[in-house]
């Protein structure tokens, strides 16, 4: 006998017990038959609810829905893990970059909390807002993007995109001309391909058109809450939908086990985006609306890296450290893996003099001199040794010594500093992070080492 489970969600609750007939004073056959007749026709109702209920073997199958669950079809109970947020709350996020284009404009508005990308009526013009950082994901588990958005009217010759994608790689929801879709970008063969591009008539789930599931239509004039997760390992399936009245709608499924001979994509380690493009020119100027979004693993992060070290080996001779920071040791991203999650981790200073210093990590700071080379440990980063001094950039760690400083962390006890990571500009330039000293009074010398972790290596 096969199992059997109640499908309807309604069904026990249209079991309501009965309104028994009430007695007469003296024996009445007729009673006693309507009476059992009322309370048969009930208990039928419970045996056939409790026979579906039954399983014909020692476990009952249980299914759930399939938003409850997560990219692996495992039942989300676990608190997801915070990779990215973003929130315009009191100024345009600097955690993006902006390219604009013939014209494509930013506007910051405070009271929305959000940035309107603004495209002229002329062909060509264009807004993209791209984050710095490319986000780290570990097989085995989902990867969940959240982004929000309100989309320009629908117009011949505008295109506009928002996703967990870059010019290579990634997915992302868009609207090209009048026409919705989702679109998986790949660059598996070398050049990039947007084939997978599946229109909403298309769509394998819920078609937001008013006829799926939910009844809803899709206005992409109106505030949404886009979503996607990725079972990537190279060949896991891809959810995309959205947020809609407490509902979490899946619209479409890209499909890639068992369907594909390779990778759907290069890599799942990729930066949240958004654009608008005219194609051609259009009749009336136009805008998007970035709002608020983020990138989550589900159940949690681990820590799988080994430590990679940037260390002088020699120093200059004599008092070289003056007033002015004086660069010890820089890194950056190779122009080969400007995709790679790399961190800075802890830094070390050994003044050569009686002196009083500041030890410092600066960000982006100009270095006069330098020479980058790959790193011994790790050709995902490139370091420097030889600048002689540098100028700006922005300080994200300091301390003072007149003697040893010891290990100075820049991670939080059991967890990463995700905000330290080495970012890259959408015109494909990588942070830096320098480790500086200088004397506060007088000259001193010192040898310094700054230690990171690769997550991609």
């Amino acid at each position: 006998m096969a199992a059997l489970i109640v499908t309807s969600e309604d069904a026990i609750n249209r079991v309501v017990a009965p309104r028994l007939p009430s007695a007469p004073s003296d024996y009445d056959a007729r009673y006693q038959e309507q009476f059992a007749n009322v309370l048969r026709l009930y208990f039928r109702q419970l045996d056939n609810i409790l026979g579906q209920l039954v399983a014909a073997n020692s476990t009952l199958p249980i299914s759930f829905n399939s938003t409850s669950l997560d990219a692996f079809g495992r039942l989300q109970v676990s608190q997801p893990y915070t990779l990215f947020d973003s929130q315009n709350r009191y100024a345009t996020d600097n955690q993006f970059d902006t390219t604009l284009v013939t014209g494509g404009t930013t506007t910051y508005l405070p009271n929305e909390s959000s940035v309107q990308l603004n495209v002229t009526t002329s062909s060509g013009s264009s807004v993209v807002r791209q984050t710095f950082r490319n986000f780290p994901y570990q097989p085995g588990k989902g990867l969940m993007l959240m982004a929000t958005f309100a989309m320009n009217v629908a117009k011949p010759g505008l295109r506009q995109r928002v996703g967990y994608f870059n010019t290579q790689n990634g997915v992302f929801f868009q609207q090209n001309d009048s026409t919705k879709a989702f679109v998986l970008r790949s660059y598996i063969s070398g050049a990039v391909s947007d084939v997978r591009t599946v229109a909403q008539a298309n769509w394998n789930g819920d078609k937001l058109d008013g006829t799926g599931a939910s009844g809803i239509t899709l206005d992409t004039t109106k505030a949404q809450i886009l979503w996607m997760d990725f079972e990537w390992l190279g060949v896991g399936s891809v959810r995309c939908g959205f947020f809609i009245d407490g509902q979490m709608i899946i619209c479409h499924t890209f499909q890639n086990a068992n369907e594909i001979s390779t990778v759907y994509m290069t890599t799942a380690i990729l930066p949240v985006r958004y654009e608008i493009t005219n194609t051609a020119a259009t009749a009336t100027a136009s805008s998007m609306r970035q709002i608020c979004s983020t990138v989550l693993s589900d159940g949690g992060y681990e820590q799988t890296s080994i430590e990679h070290m940037a260390r002088r080996t020699s120093v200059p001779a004599g008092n070289f450290i003056t007033t002015a920071f004086y660069p010890l040791a820089s890194i950056r991203l190779a122009s080969t893996a400007l995709g790679a999650v790399v961190l800075p981790l802890n830094y070390d200073f050994l003044p050569t003099t009686v002196d009083n210093y500041e030890v410092a990590l600066i960000k982006n700071t100009t270095l006069t001199g330098a020479s980058w080379t790959a790193s011994a440990s790790d050709a995902n980063v490139e370091v420097d040794y030889t600048a002689t001094a540098t100028s700006g950039g922005t300080i994200v760690s300091s301390g003072y010594t007149s003697g040893k400083s010891g290990r100075i962390p820049l991670t939080a006890s059991g967890n990463y500093n995700w905000d330290l990571q080495l970012g890259v500009s959408l015109a494909g330039v990588s942070d830096t992070y320098t480790l500086c000293a200088r004397t506060l009074a007088s000259t001193g010398g010192g040898w310094g080492s700054l230690s990171f972790y690769d997550l991609t290596q």
